[in-house]
């Protein structure tokens, strides 16, 4: 294996893994206390720990009550983070490579809970003056850090490509 192929997938690897684990810690810790009796922890006056079951995407879009939309969401995801790897072997930046390993792992913590649960496991709930941002989970910040790490990545250009046999420059 290429040096700079091992190291992407050894970088994005790992912290796609930190970011799974991390999930599923949270996820487990969440199920054992708020699922429980469904218990709402405020925090702060803007911040809430809350017991949600998300059987969609993305602020529950796609939800469905048919049995088969865990395995086709999950099947659908499981794509893309193939698609996500064989663009993380080839990343010229370290940037790119943190920014598809948080969302690498994020895609597998979710598709994790769809098919253990067929349903994904939300608690984390930020509102202001009366506005409610949609329940989610460790998995989902990390995707959502991921892309803005992703599109940070896209507007620097290749002007912070640190691998010059990626970028195709002698380094001279």
């Amino acid at each position: 294996m290429p040096g700079s192929l091992k190291r992407n997938l050894t970088v994005g690897g790992l912290l796609a893994l930190i970011v799974v684990l991390a999930d599923q810690v949270t996820k487990e810790w969440a199920l054992a206390t708020l699922f429980r009796d469904g218990a709402v922890v405020e925090v702060t006056p803007f911040f809430n720990l809350v017991a949600v079951w998300n059987r969609g995407v993305s602020f529950g879009l796609l939800a469905s009550d048919d049995p088969m939309t865990p395995f086709y969401l999950s099947g659908f995801a499981v794509a893309v983070v193939i698609g996500l790897l064989v663009w993380l072997a080839r990343a010229p930046s370290q940037l790119l490579r943190i920014s598809l390993g948080l969302i690498i792992g994020g895609a597998i913590g979710n598709v994790i809970d769809r098919l253990r649960y067929n349903a994904v496991v939300d608690f984390i709930d930020w509102h202001a003056f009366g506005y409610h941002w949609p329940a989610f989970n460790l998995a989902d910040s990390a995707i959502s850090v991921g892309v803005v790490f992703l599109l940070f990545d896209s507007f620097l250009g290749d002007s912070h490509r640190s691998d010059p046999q990626m970028t195709g420059k002698d380094g001279e």
